[in-house]
């Protein structure tokens, strides 16, 4: 919206990770290197921690993206897991078949041999195997236990398996429980990331704009970027919410240079909390079917004639506890142009949020046209080898598989809410759930939403599993086919197999898809497969 009236190609404040703007103070390379020095086969855990918003995703990619080519990577997005969840999990994600018994429910045991013959043939071909585990902080204490046993997996010389921790603050403080001392021994690194200093802060700002195309002086005046500073604490994910909003306000309200009178009106903005502001959706959550997207004053418009009317809520359930309305804000913009009297905003009704993840999956169904009856939906589905995936995902990864999927709301209260993310634009994401719809800004969503992820996918012919290295059969056929009209490519004329060509092919394809890289057809990849060879599925809208 701002961007040509700046001199920009794009907006550079997205709270979307974009490794074309990433920006690597010298702690943040400082990290990387401790993740990379854990990759060389030592043994033991790698710990990687920090606030909210300082960096770690943008230094796990770039950590993805350096691995060498004799390792062998897991990596677990979401580890609110069981111990057997997790080991199966460990063994997915390496690629590791497990065949368990009829007879008799699994144990740690059924898993934990194939794992080792694993990690001990890998050792063989000299390769080293790293497990990642992000928001590590959610790991409860036996599963955290079973990690330690895991790095007991060793021969003569060294451990097979190294593990890699990623999470806040308070992953820090669980290692530091007498219980998990042993655990904590076999910490071998470890790296805290701090927020921004002053002088970073304004480094990362003009860092952003210039690879965004800004030619001429930076826009903030030095008081102006002391005061985004003290506004965020210096942490890169409030930098980029502030700066993005007082660029907008510098542009409605027509400023070359964004000043400290424009940083505190964004403050209001981003931060109510701060301006001692109670919080439902933030305010600058956008109506959805109120707000229009018309004036360049949309969000700054408090100085410039914007009425604010806040929907109160009935907080009484809709429907047998699955549906529930919040409270939300609303507001109406001023059409570009139009004189700076106040417009009355039309009251709507409260958004409605679900109360019940299965009747999500429901709803998701509805939009596949597939019928998803009481009970368990993903079951009845799977029959229709359509299946349900859940994970922890950035919206950059998000936008770019471009399908519909759940998003788990508040999740850190105890008592998450669920939505079907149906449209997501550069600004904005639009949210339907019990025939209501809502759009809400990234920053508002960013507010309520920790990543978590559910979304449906049809699954290619033979799919049962995600195949393991050196694998053969009708779904490598599938993969190595649809990779080679993605890529141009000549289609294989014998049976394809998961050896390192083709699993270079397979990175390749998810470096271009902004994918996590690990040379392995898992569900994203074969979602992004299914999209390059024009499958039927149901897609995001790009406008709300």
């Amino acid at each position: 919206m701002y961007a040509a009236y700046f001199g920009l190609k794009q907006e550079p404040f997205s709270i979307a990770p974009d490794p074309r703007l990433l920006f690597m103070s010298e702690q943040h390379r400082e990290a990387l290197a401790h993740l990379l020095y854990g990759v060389q086969g030592g043994g033991g855990f790698v710990l990687l921690t920090g606030e909210i918003g300082t960096g770690k995703t943008t230094v796990c990619r770039s950590f993805l993206d350096q691995v060498p080519a004799h390792v062998d990577l897991a990596y677990i997005f979401n580890p609110k897991l069981t111990v057997l969840e997790l080991l199966e999990t460990v063994c997915h994600e390496f690629g590791i078949g497990v065949q368990l018994p009829a007879q008799r429910p699994a144990t740690v045991k059924d898993y934990l041999d194939p794992l080792n013959a694993f990690l001990l043939r890998s050792h063989a071909a000299g390769r080293n195997n790293v497990l990642v585990i992000d928001e590590a902080q959610n790991l409860a204490p036996e599963v955290l236990e079973q990690l330690r046993l895991l790095t007991n997996l060793e021969t003569n010389e060294r451990k097979l398996l190294q593990i890699i921790l990623i999470g806040q603050p308070e992953l820090r403080a669980m290692l530091a429980r007498p219980e998990l001392e042993q655990l904590a021994q076999r910490v071998i690194a470890r790296y805290h990331l701090q927020a921004l200093g002053e002088g970073e802060t304004a480094q990362y700002v003009r860092h952003r704009m210039e690879v965004c195309g800004l030619q001429g002086p930076l826009p903030f005046d030095r008081r102006a970027l002391a005061r985004v500073h003290a506004a965020t604490g210096g942490v890169p994910r409030r930098i980029n919410l502030l700066c993005d909003r007082a660029l907008l306000g510098a542009f409605g309200n027509g400023q070359a240079q964004v000043t400290r009178a424009t940083i505190d009106q964004a403050v209001l903005e981003v931060f109510p909390r701060q301006a001692g502001t109670p919080a439902a959706w933030p305010r600058m959550a956008l109506a959805g079917t109120v707000g229009v997207l018309a004036g360049a004053g949309l969000l700054f418009a408090a100085t410039r004639g914007v009425e604010r009317v806040d929907a109160v809520a009935d907080r009484a359930p809709a429907k047998a506890s699955q549906a529930v309305a919040v409270a939300q804000p609303l507001r109406v913009a001023v059409p570009a142009g139009a004189p700076a009297a106040p417009v009355a905003a039309r009251p709507t009704p409260p958004p409605t949020l679900l109360r019940d993840e299965q009747q999500a999956w429901r709803e998701l169904a509805q939009a596949w046209k597939l019928p998803a009856p009481d009970g368990e939906p993903c079951e009845a589905l799977a029959r229709e080898q359509v299946l349900c995936f859940t994970r922890s995902l950035d919206l950059s990864v998000i936008r770019q598989l471009a399908r519909p999927g759940i998003v788990t709301l508040d999740a850190g209260t105890g008592q998450p809410s669920y939505a079907i993310l149906s449209a997501l634009t550069d600004q904005t994401a639009t949210l339907r759930a019990a025939g209501t719809e809502q759009t809400v800004t990234l920053a508002a969503l960013a507010q309520r939403w920790q990543g978590d992820f559910g979304t449906l996918w049809r699954a290619p012919t033979g799919y049962r599993d995600q195949p393991r290295v050196g694998a053969k059969g009708p779904l490598v056929d599938w993969v190595a086919h649809r990779l080679a009209a993605a890529q141009g490519g000549e289609p294989p004329k014998r049976e394809a197999v998961l050896d390192p060509a083709l699993r270079a092919q397979v990175r390749s394809f998810q470096r271009a898809q902004g994918l996590p890289v690990d040379g392995l057809p898992g569900p994203l990849t074969l979602m992004q497969l299914n999209r390059a060879s024009g499958v039927d599925e149901p897609r995001l809208r790009t406008e709300p």
